[in-house]
Parts: C-alpha cells; sequence; structure tokens
C-alpha cells in the first residue's frame, strides 16, 4: 500500500538516492532550505517543501508531518559552521523534529533516522570491537569530535523518547560506489565503508518494518543482502546504542 512519507534533508546524497527507490510507489515530501535544490527534489520523484531545521518553528514541520506514515531524518551541518551550526542542525534541529512528530493530531508518524556508527558514551567501547576498531574510532573522535558529541545527544534524547515509534540507522564511512545491494549489519566491526546506495537501500526496507522500533542498528560493507540482515537483527532485537 503506497504511503506517505517525509524526507528531512531532502537534497542529501543519502535523501535523493532513497526518493529515487520509493518515489515510484509512495508519496513522498523531501524538506529542503535552499530553493536551487527544488528541481534535483522534483527529478528524484519527490516533492519539495522549503524549511529550515535552523529558522523554522515546530509547528511548521508539524503541519509537514500531519498525515505522514514515515518521517526519515537524514539531515546534517556536514561540518560546516563549526560547532555553533553542527549543534543547531544535528541537536536542536533533530529536537526540533522529535517534538514536531509528538505534536502531530492522531496517528504519529514512524521516525527512521540517520546517525552513524560508533555514536557513542565515549568512555564505553563495545565489547565486541577489537583492537583495529578501537584505533580508527579514536583517529574519527580526533577530527569530528564535535560532530560525534552532538549526534550522541540527540540520539541520546531520542531514545528516551515513547510517544512515537522510532528506529536509528547508523552506517559506517560513505562511498559513492555502487551499491551491492549486500552489507554487514548488526554488531559490526567499524570497517570496510558502505556505499550510499546500500544504505539508501537499506532505509527503504525499513520503510515495512515497523517491528524495528527502538532498535539501533549498525551496518558497514559486507555480504549479507541487506534485507536478510536487517531481518535477522531485527527479530533479535539486537541493538548497541550509546556503550
Amino acid at each position: 500500500m503506497p504511503k506517505k512519507i517525509v524526507i528531512v534533508g531532502g537534497h542529501g546524497n543519502v535523501s535523493l538516492r532513497l526518493a529515487r527507490i520509493l518515489g515510484p510507489s509512495h508519496s513522498i515530501t523531501s524538506i529542503i532550505r535552499t530553493p536551487a535544490h527544488e528541481e534535483d527534489i522534483k527529478s528524484a520523484s519527490a516533492t519539495p517543501l522549503l524549511l529550515s531545521l535552523e529558522e523554522s518553528v515546530v509547528s511548521e514541520f508539524t503541519a509537514a508531518f500531519q498525515g505522514a506514515d514515515v518521517v526519515y531524518f537524514s539531515a546534517g551541518a556536514g561540518g560546516k559552521g563549526g560547532e555553533e551550526r553542527t549543534k543547531a542542525v544535528d541537536y536542536e534541529g533533530a529536537l526540533k523534529v522529535f517534538d514536531a512528530i509528538e505534536a502531530v493530531e492522531g496517528t504519529r508518524p514512524r521516525l527512521i533516522l540517520v546517525s552513524a556508527l560508533d555514536i557513542r558514551d565515549p568512555n564505553k567501547i563495545p565489547a565486541h570491537y577489537n583492537e583495529e576498531d578501537i584505533a580508527l574510532a579514536t583517529r574519527i573522535r580526533t577530527h569530528i569530535s564535535v560532530y560525534m558529541k552532538w549526534k550522541y545527544e540527540a540520539d541520546k534524547n531520542l531514545a528516551q523518547r515513547d510517544a512515537f515509534k522510532w528506529t536509528i540507522l547508523r552506517p559506517g564511512g560513505l562511498n559513492n560506489e555502487p551499491g551491492k545491494g549486500k552489507a554487514s549489519i548488526g554488531r559490526t566491526h567499524m570497517s570496510p565503508t558502505i556505499s550510499r546506495d546500500d544504505v539508501a537501500t537499506a532505509l527503504a526496507v525499513l520503510l515495512d518494518r515497523e517491528d524495528a522500533a527502538g532498535l539501533a542498528i549498525d551496518m558497514v560493507g559486507g555480504d549479507t543482502p541487506i534485507a536478510e540482515g536487517l531481518d535477522v537483527v531485527i527479530k533479535k532485537g539486537e541493538t548497541d546504542f550509546l556503550g
């Protein structure tokens, strides 16, 4: 059955891929902040809606979400504007979306949020990490500590909410290689990288997996078909979140 979908951060590389996958079968509204991106959104089989995570108010997002079945959050400052903007978009913007979903009248949409691998309490190392994972995680945190901090705070806030159903997808390092339709999903290591095509495929699969509610799912490059890997993790209720 066709669903009504809203993508926050609609002009992102993963979001555009997701819209191309889902657009032919569903009604998609992609939220963007720049009018110049409207044609790209339309070309991806979605309808553009101009709103800003930094400037628009909660009620405007609530109006956009009213009647939606699923909201995808795949927005981020992308390291631009320093800590102030990273906090405004990746943390405060995310909370604005959470609050907006809670304010929806009637049935609230599910939220599928794109986070990142290794978003956790930095003092708690997952038990399945090996020495290579720990070294890579340390290097990443050295370079993008501000991003990791505010994504962690946003994800932690979401995990405390129960007014709507949510799922977090946490891909590792991204590449632009053609998707394989395969990945390593669940208690993964920090590498290898994962294609943006494959992340979009995983997000599309999660559209119909309401049973993934409350899970934070890690994924990196691998050899397991994506739908199969997600199914195993969801049925196990396996999640490694926040450390």
